[in-house]
């Protein structure tokens, strides 16, 4: 069962969730991430995996980039305020299980929400400490929290995972690679630039 449970608002962020997301699964492998679009296999009851999911989660990462506490629906109510939304739902689930929750905080500015914006539920979350990935040192940030996640979990294998049927390097690979962070200027934000590549040599 995947260790770390991702929760996120689906509008909010999809860039830098997504990101997050590669980071997590390149650092811990695949398997220990669970992604709700990702995880749940078609047909399965979503309703009762993501339940369990968030119950017997030993981390769960609330993602939160600026537009997840005002989040509306189409007649206007706010998301948060909906007894049945998912987000909240989770939430609520890994904070009784006792489960260790940890926002991550999407972006420069974004600030986590006061205890009064909150359900009763997750008030909680407004006092867990938290950790920012911004926009500006993207790949820095990325580090910093595949660090911080994995200090969460000290049993879990630490540097990246190759998941099954993927081509690992050997010592008696002929061809040396090197690993470069492309930065692209012009037009985009610098986190939606931001792309690792790697350069294999003839």
């Amino acid at each position: 069962m995947p260790r770390v449970f991702l929760s996120f608002r689906k509008p909010d962020s999809r860039w830098m969730r997504d990101r997050v997301h590669r980071a997590l699964s390149d650092r811990l492998g695949a398997h220990e991430i669970f992604k709700s679009g990702q995880s749940i296999p078609p047909g399965a009851d979503f309703a009762e995996i993501l339940r369990r999911q968030a119950a017997q989660c030993e981390l769960m990462c609330v993602l939160i980039g600026p537009g997840w506490t005002d989040a509306r629906d189409e007649d206007g109510v706010r998301l948060l305020d909906r007894a049945h939304d998912w987000v909240r739902m989770e939430i609520a689930t890994a904070l009784r299980a006792g489960n260790r929750v940890v926002p991550v905080l999407l972006g420069d500015a974004t600030m986590l929400p006061d205890a009064s914006a909150l359900p009763t539920e997750i008030a909680e979350l407004a006092r867990l400490q938290f950790i920012r990935v911004p926009e500006t040192h993207l790949p820095e940030a990325l580090q910093h929290l595949g660090d911080a996640v994995t200090a969460l979990l000290p049993d879990i294998a630490t540097g990246p995972v190759a998941e099954p049927g993927d081509r690992t390097a050997s010592a008696a690979d002929p061809e040396p690679s090197m690993t470069m962070t492309a930065h692209v200027s012009g037009g985009g934000s610098a986190y939606q630039a931001a792309r690792d590549q790697t350069i294999r040599l003839a």
